[in-house]
């Protein structure tokens, strides 16, 4: 399991490291690919460059034994040592052997010796590498007679020479993947520009109210083709972007106090052990809520489809409203009342509650500390007053109380998308009927909402 988590944690870090526009994404591939190929090419010429250095190290090796091949005398019976006037530079780091038997060998080389012991016990021309004093390359040849030559060579100029060709190589493929890495960025840049433009010009749009679109401007032949057709796409979702995002506010608007409960509601079961008879309380305030997000989606879906409500139906005021005060809301020290004569009006009960739900939530929302509902007859059907006793609403934002989207005070601490009026404005609409704000009326905020009797 462990090492699961450990794949899928590794696999969240490279998704996060990886680039996230095309243009890096492409610099990133040509930079990995080329770091390959450096990579290779860059082993490659070491390891060529180290084995010329060796071969190298072996010829002046062997051209050292040759040398001290000539100071041998193997015309007798056992091979002896001429003494020559440049004794000392042919007796350095070589060892003589005749046979098996050491003749001559450098002074202090006690461990090296044994190296080269072994090296000329086993015959023929052969070459080791040794670090018993520092590193060292050994060689030996034999010669007539049954005489052997080993000659030992210091190995540090070479591995340094090969350190420094490492190293050469390692800066210039650094300088050549930057290099690459910037042109791959420039040229993907260059060749997207257009796409960027494209981009920033459809930013600066509004597919729902501009008229702009990508056909009218000048483009190579494949950007052409992709400007028709995005031409085409916003074409077609002109018309029903407005709507997708206003049901979207809209659903999540209304269905946030249902879920809320049954949040706080799990919330409370959870937090001890209950009885039976309060688990089945929960369980019915729980099927309460979820039957409420139910009438919620197929109300305002309904409403959706063509912009108006004809399903037939009525709805008792009273027992609706009263049934819609009951919710919780957050300001629980309020008084929520409800009053007035047993009227009838003429939607269903679902519609009646999801029209006047945002109005109560609102009063509930700026009261401080009571509100009331009251039903009242009018000339050509009910009346619905929701009346609050808050600070009210602000004179010059009367006018734009029931355009979506707008609140009065954003930073009020309030919770609120500026949804929920122009929702019960419009539902009420659908059904005949309207949502006004009474201006004058104070302290606090009044709002009726018209319907036709049932």
């Amino acid at each position: 399991m462990s090492g699961v988590l450990r794949r899928q944690h590794m696999s969240v870090l490279l998704r996060r490291a990886a680039p996230r526009t095309l243009r890096g994404r492409l610099s990133l591939v040509a930079l990995v690919t080329a770091t390959l190929l450096m990579l290779v090419l860059t082993v490659a010429f070491n390891a060529v460059a180290g084995h010329r250095l060796q071969h190298q190290a072996d010829d002046e090796l062997r051209t050292r034994a040759a040398a001290v091949a000539t100071t041998i005398d193997t015309s007798g019976s056992t091979a002896r040592v001429l003494e020559t006037s440049h004794d000392d530079l042919l007796d350095a780091d070589v060892w003589i052997y005749s046979g098996r038997r050491l003749l001559e060998a450098p002074p202090a080389s006690g461990s090296l010796t044994r190296v080269a012991d072994a090296l000329a016990g086993r015959g023929g021309q052969r070459c080791v590498t040794t670090d018993v004093h520092g590193p060292l390359r050994l060689c030996s040849r034999p010669i007539s007679g049954g005489a052997t030559v080993v000659t030992a060579l210091d190995l540090s100029p070479y591995r340094s020479s090969a350190d420094t060709l490492l190293l050469g190589s390692l800066a210039l493929d650094a300088v050549m993947l930057a290099c690459t890495y910037v042109l791959t960025r420039l040229a993907v840049g260059r060749a997207l520009r257009p796409v960027r433009t494209m981009t920033d010009q459809a930013g600066q749009w509004s597919a729902v109210a501009s008229g702009e679109r990508f056909g009218s401007m000048r483009h190579p032949a494949e950007l052409t083709r992709l400007g028709a057709s995005l031409d085409a796409l916003l074409d077609r979702i002109r018309t029903l972007l407005r709507h997708e995002r206003q049901l979207t506010g809209e659903l999540s608007h209304e269905l946030r106090t249902p879920l809320s409960r049954i949040i706080a509601e799990l919330d409370w079961w959870r937090a001890r052990p209950r009885t039976a008879d309060q688990t089945l309380a929960s369980h019915q305030v729980i099927a309460e809520a979820a039957e409420s997000m139910r009438t919620i989606c197929d109300t305002l879906l309904a409403d959706a489809r063509d912009g108006t409500l004809t399903a037939p139906g009525t709805a008792e005021t009273l027992p609706t409203l009263r049934r819609l005060a009951e919710v919780p809301y957050p300001q629980g020290h309020l008084t929520v009342t409800v009053d007035g004569p047993p009227l009838v009006a003429g939607v269903p009960p679902a519609l009646l509650e999801r029209i006047v739900s945002p109005l109560l939530a609102n009063a509930c929302r700026y009261a401080r500390s009571a509100v009331s509902v009251r039903v009242h007859r009018t000339a050509d059907g009910v009346g619905v007053d929701v009346v609050d006793d808050g600070p009210g609403v602000p004179r010059a934002f009367s006018g734009l109380l029931f355009e979506p989207g707008r609140r009065a005070d954003p930073a009020d601490g309030h919770g609120g998308a500026g949804l929920g009026l122009p929702l019960a404005r419009r539902l009420a609409r659908s059904a005949g009927g309207e949502v006004t704000y009474d201006a004058g009326y104070t302290p606090g905020a009044r709002f009726v909402v018209t319907l036709p009797a049932g």
